[in-house]
């Protein structure tokens, strides 16, 4: 099955016809819903804010901003998805631009930023518009764009689709290149329903009154592997990984743990367990 991004252009692609069906679909209601408490528990906002969503479509993600009491403005390329908005009476303020061009918006104009589903479609050069440029200068555009409308210890937090790791690794790298330090964190990485979260801040977690780093957003979580994409001393988009070795004894206890949440025997833990023996002849 062919992706969406792979067929036609976002505006062209959300036509009225599929604008309506993606907010109609209770699959994707729930899908969306679950992603956009994902993304809010990843924030981690100690009061109501003012939230850039990003990608807004017809603002399903801003229904729960809404419910969660924060105030938010959508932004999306597609006319279509903006009118289903628009006819749901959504209560944000929504905008008709394409994020490739860059984030409209002054400086320190957000507290938090949040995108679902949406930054996967500039990694495709094929769009409507000629002057739009490569992959790699929409993204450039889009988070030097993002980085200055968020206030000094702002937060974003990006979940995408990405084709292939190669696109994994030029949206982390366009991200980190802007000047956000970034964490890239990977739900249920074995099974189907795989999530990434790009999470990204404006200058450190320390600066902004806060313990630790980015990395301290996320420890902890159950079924969450941590990719920490920011760049090294004196390397520009350096990465480093933090992720356990699959086998293990972290890994396999964890994942024992998750068993036993689930309700199902798994074996006690020992000191052999995970440990490796020798081959015996």
């Amino acid at each position: 099955m062919s992706r969406p991004e792979d067929t036609l252009p976002p505006d062209l692609f959300y036509n009225d016809t599929e604008s309506r069906k993606y907010t109609t679909s209770s699959r994707i209601r729930n899908i969306q819903s679950s992603m956009t408490h994902r993304a809010l528990s990843l924030l981690s906002l100690p009061r109501p804010s003012f939230i850039l969503d990003i990608g807004c479509g017809s603002g399903l993600s801003g229904e729960i901003l809404t419910s969660e009491g924060h105030t938010w403005v959508g932004m999306d390329i597609s006319a279509s998805m903006l009118a289903v908005a628009l006819d749901s009476e959504t209560s944000g303020d929504l905008l008709l631009a394409d994020m490739g061009q860059g984030i409209p918006f002054r400086p320190g104009t957000f507290d938090a930023a949040i995108s679902i589903s949406a930054i996967q479609w500039l990694c495709n050069s094929e769009t409507t518009s000629e002057s739009d440029g490569t992959p790699q200068q929409r993204l450039a555009r889009f988070f030097d764009g993002l980085y200055a409308s968020l206030k000094r210890g702002g937060k974003a937090v990006c979940q995408f689709y990405p084709k292939n790791d190669a696109q994994k690794t030029m949206i982390c790298a366009a991200a980190t290149k802007a000047g956000f330090g970034a964490g890239l964190l990977e739900d249920d990485p074995e099974t189907k329903n795989r999530k990434l979260y790009l999470v990204l801040t404006v200058g450190s977690e320390i600066e902004a009154g806060r313990k630790g780093d980015i990395t301290e957003v996320v420890k902890g979580l159950e079924g969450v592997e941590v990719h920490d994409t920011r760049a090294g001393r004196g390397v520009q988009g350096g990465r480093v990984q933090k992720k356990e070795v699959k086998g293990s004894r972290s890994w396999i206890l964890r994942k024992k743990e998750q068993m036993r949440k689930k309700g199902r025997e798994v074996g006690q833990d020992s000191k052999y367990t995970g440990r490796k023996r020798r081959i015996q002849f």
